[in-house]
Order: C-alpha cells, then structure tokens, then sequence
C-alpha cells in the first residue's frame, strides 16, 4: 500500500467520522424525545471544535511535522465515536463527543491534505488535491448512508450504526502507523494561527464572506433542517435521511468539475449557479414543508448538492486569485472556516420557530448573498498583488 494511500484512507475514516451524526438526529429525537433544537445544537457543535482546528492544524503541522499532528487526531476519532455510544442518553456526552470529532475533522482535513501534498512531489499538478478531495467526500457521504441503512433495521439503534466507525477508524490508524512522515517544513515558532491581510480585504469581505456559510449551510439545509420540520414517524426514515444524505453529498462531489468548467468561463459564475440552486430547493421545500411527504425530500438533495459543490468550488477559486500566493494556505483555511458556519443554520432556524416562516428567511438570507455575488462579479477578480493593496475593512 503506498504512502499516500494511506493518509487518504485516514482522510475517509475521519470524513465518515465527520458526517455519521446526521441521520441519527431522528433515532435521537423518536428514541429520547429529543427536541429538534437540541438536536440541531448537536449537529452545529461539531464546527465549535472544527473551525479553530482548522486554523490551527496546518500551521501546527509545519511546526511539528505532519505525522506528530495527524496521528493523534486520527486515534481520536474513533475515541470520539465510542463517546457517542456511551453517552448515547446525555446530551452533554453526545455534545461532547461531537465537539471532539470536529476537532479531529480540523486537524485532519488542513494538516492531513497538506501530506498528501508533501507525498505527492514527483506527481502532477493538482494530483494530490484530487486525491485529498476524493478521500475526504466519499468519506462524507459514506459514513451517513452507511449509518442511515444500519440504524434502520438494527436492534441497538443507538449502538449499532455506530460500530462500523469504530472498526474503520481502528483500521486506519493501523495502516497509518508505518506512513513516513516529513520533516517539519517550517519549524520556526511563528503564531499558529495567521489572518492574511486579503481577510481583511473589501473584496473578500463583500464577495467571498457573505456566500461561503451557504456551503454547509445548503447541506444542512437538506439534510437536518427539512428533514426534522417533517412527522418523524414513518417506515425507514432513517434510511431514507442517510439516502438523503448521500445523494446531497454526493452530488455535491460530483458537479465540482463541471463548477471548475463554470469558474473557467467567468469568475463567481459557479458561485451564482450555486446559490440560485439554493434557492430553488428552498423553494421547493417550502411545498415539501405543505406536503408533508419526507419522500419528497430526495428530490432536494441533489439540488441541495449542487449549491453546496458550486459554492465551494467558486469561493475557492475566488480565494485563489485574492491570495498571494505564500498566504494562500492560510488564506483557503479562513475560506473553509467561514464554509463550517452553516453548520449553524438549523439551529438557527429553530430559533425563529422552525417551519415554512424560517425557512423562507433561510430563502432570502440566501436571495441577498446571491445579490452581493452578482454585483461583486462586476468588479472582475483583482490580482493578488491588488487585492493585497486594497482598502482594509475594519
């Protein structure tokens, strides 16, 4: 098994890890009675502990080497599972485990990523990306609807869907023991967490800020939110959430190549595509909301998906062409910090009330970030050394 290989196969592990929570909301909610703010709490605690991870990983990984950093957060990660199944009736257990696999998730995605980097040298260019992206998605909408599928018709439902994780997490960090790790890259002991002067730029500010939440906020849309607005009653709900779940995932993979097309053609189109396919299933939803078919909701979740993919891909691409280019690390970290609070969005949502109103909030929040795309697009990209020269916002 080759040396990255092995690093992805953490990647998958821990993405499972990541994303294996969300069809058990229901299980949570029909088994303890578990309201659905509480509920979405527990969904959105996990970015508490993943943004500063985030932040912190890969710089903490140039300090100290990428495997002194990794490792552990790859241990944990099952540790962090098992918490799920012996504080499966607390909900400060449960909240703690998720705040754990969200540290891991951070660790893992920025210093885990940049060894992939660092094993992939002779490769060609944007090979290890692909490589990274690909571990890190399939664990995404793997571990859902594997967890969705085995809840459904287990005879533990708060235990079982939970042990695949916890043999898959023990595996990988078995095959990842041997993996070489690189000498520190940069040892010196600067700040681990570094704000490039772009943050602070107007552009990124007006343009990337404002639609990068809609990322995770379009998934959780799909996936928590409208799903919980919905009877919880009903043969294979769990099933049919983890189906949701990895059809909006999945889907989210899947047309990042045709956003790239998208960006190549003109900057922050895919971004536009992105959020207009938001606000389409939000719309839609709102009629499942009426309804009140949860069969209804597997329609949204490619629709979901392609915000969610289309999204993603255009702020990369925008943070890219803002960042200089020995800040650009740095940079896509606060992107993809920013991505994570829409892990926030159901809940708050829930406190507007829930339902059809809220959600019609969710609609226009997204109508406004679609307005401000637009016009920024106008202003045309700037090159990094002008964006860096740009006024600061403060």
């Amino acid at each position: 098994m080759k040396a990255w290989q092995r690093v992805a196969l953490a990647m998958f592990a821990v993405g499972w890890g990541a994303n294996q929570f969300t069809p058990m909301l229901l299980a949570y909610g029909a088994e303890l009675g578990m309201g659905v703010q509480t509920r979405a709490f527990l969904f959105g605690v996990y970015a508490a502990g993943l943004v500063p991870a985030l932040l912190v990983g890969g710089a903490a990984s140039d300090r100290w080497g990428r495997r002194a950093v990794v490792l552990p957060a790859v241990v944990l990660s099952p540790l962090a599972t098992l918490l799920l199944v012996l504080e499966r009736e607390s909900t400060a257990g449960l909240a703690a485990g998720r705040l754990l696999a969200g540290v891991c998730s951070g660790v893992v995605f920025s210093a885990a990523s940049a060894w992939v980097s660092d094993l992939a040298v002779d490769e060609a260019p944007g090979t290890a990306a692909r490589r990274a992206a690909i571990a890190l998605s399939a664990g995404f909408g793997v571990g859902p609807l594997v967890t969705g599928l085995v809840a459904q018709w287990s005879p533990a439902i708060l235990i079982t869907p939970y042990l695949p994780h916890l043999v898959m997490g023990a595996v990988a960090v078995l095959l990842l023991l041997p993996a070489p790790g690189p000498a520190p890259r940069d040892p010196v002991r600067r700040a681990l967490v570094r704000l490039p002067a772009v943050t602070r730029g107007r552009r990124f500010l007006l343009v990337v800020a404002p639609a990068a939440p809609w990322v995770f906020g379009c998934a959780a849309l799909s996936i928590v939110f409208l799903p919980a607005e919905l009877p919880q009653a009903g043969e294979g709900a769990l099933a049919l959430t983890g189906l949701l779940a990895g059809l909006t995932l999945g889907t989210g993979v899947l047309v990042q190549p045709w956003a790239r097309r998208l960006e190549e053609r003109r900057p922050l189109l895919a971004g536009e595509v992105g959020l207009a396919a938001g606000l389409l299933a939000c719309l839609l939803g709102l009629g499942v909301l009426a309804l009140g078919s949860r069969l209804l909701l597997l329609p949204l979740g490619p629709i979901f998906g392609v915000g969610y993919g289309c999204v993603l891909v255009s702020g990369l691409r925008e943070t890219e062409r803002l960042a200089d280019p020995e800040e650009r690390g740095a940079t896509v970290a606060v992107f993809y910090a920013l991505t994570y609070l829409g892990f926030a969005v159901p809940y708050v949502l829930g406190a507007l009330g829930g339902g059809a109103t809220a959600l019609g909030v969710a609609l226009a929040a997204m109508a406004v970030s679609l307005l401000v795309v637009t016009l920024g697009r106008r202003g045309g990209p700037p090159t990094p050394a002008a964006a860096a020269a740009a006024p600061q916002g403060r």
